[in-house]
């Protein structure tokens, strides 16, 4: 199986927004990731929070599914000159999906699963939070499986007829077994067989606030704690957790904001 390589810098649109100090490279729409260089020891605020600066100058940040359509990007330089751009963020229209004969338990969890549910949701928003220091989402972005695209990012998924959140990932439908490897370098930081809502799921962080997840896998090939390289495989696509068929829903974060992914890649590789 053959997969496409792409570096980040070939996909974006690249921004200079202050003078020859500062640039950016990224998605400026609902959903995009943006990379930042700037000089090393600067401050850089993200409307107002502060943004962590690599050692060589590099700072992250990223648009959720229904940011808003401006944002503040400041930059207090190590001589202590200031920097301020007014960024525009894109809108985006989604796409609206029924899906219908779920078992009702995985529509509308009985009590009983709800202590899972919190359980298992903690432990991901905890993995979210984690802010490696490493550059690991330098190695870029491929396609973690081959398929046909099913799901899009930011579409509203009314299951048995009850409108529920909207889906935050990009889902590749392929046979039960199809490998799955790791888009980007990083450390896995959560293997698990049997999630409630996603079965068998893959955390990688690849630094600095960004995490890929890999859900409803059949097969886990990996353990929390080893790092992996891009192309590893990492499992197999499957049906695990709420799922009507085999497919992998491939997601990815920038601490509480959900990116698209797509926005990252070129063409679906042939197999």
């Amino acid at each position: 199986m053959k997969f496409l390589f792409v570096f980040i810098a070939t996909l974006c649109v690249s921004v200079n927004a202050f003078a020859d100090r500062t640039s950016m490279t990224g998605n400026f729409i609902q959903g995009g990731l943006v990379i930042g260089v700037t000089e090393p020891d600067a401050v850089v605020f993200f409307d107002e929070t502060p943004v962590t600066v690599t050692p060589a100058g590099r700072f992250l940040f990223g648009f959720g599914r229904d940011f808003k359509p401006t944002a503040t990007l400041k930059i207090r330089y190590p001589d202590g000159s200031e920097e301020e751009n007014l960024l525009n963020i894109a809108t985006r229209d989604y796409k609206i999906e029924r899906i219908n004969g779920l078992p009702p338990s995985k529509v509308t969890p009985s009590p009983e699963f709800l202590a899972r549910i919190k359980k298992e949701n903690a432990e991901i928003a905890r993995i979210r939070s984690i802010e490696t220091k490493e550059e690991w989402f330098l190695s870029g972005w491929q396609w973690p499986a081959v398929g046909r695209v099913s799901g899009v990012y930011g579409s509203q998924r009314i299951l048995n007829d009850i409108p529920k959140r909207p889906h935050f990932g990009l889902d590749i439908a392929a046979p039960e077994g199809t490998a799955v490897v790791a888009s980007t370098d990083g450390l896995v930081q959560m293997a698990e067989k049997d999630l409630y809502y996603t079965g068998g799921t893959v955390m990688i962080d690849h630094g600095y606030g960004l995490v890929s997840v890999y859900s409803h896998l059949s097969r886990l090939d990996v353990t929390p704690g080893q790092f992996v390289r891009q192309g590893d495989k990492i499992g197999e696509i499957g049906a695990t957790g709420r799922a009507t068929g085999p497919h992998l829903d491939w997601r990815l974060n920038w601490f509480n904001e959900r990116l698209d992914p797509e926005l990252l890649l070129g063409s679906m590789p042939q197999n």
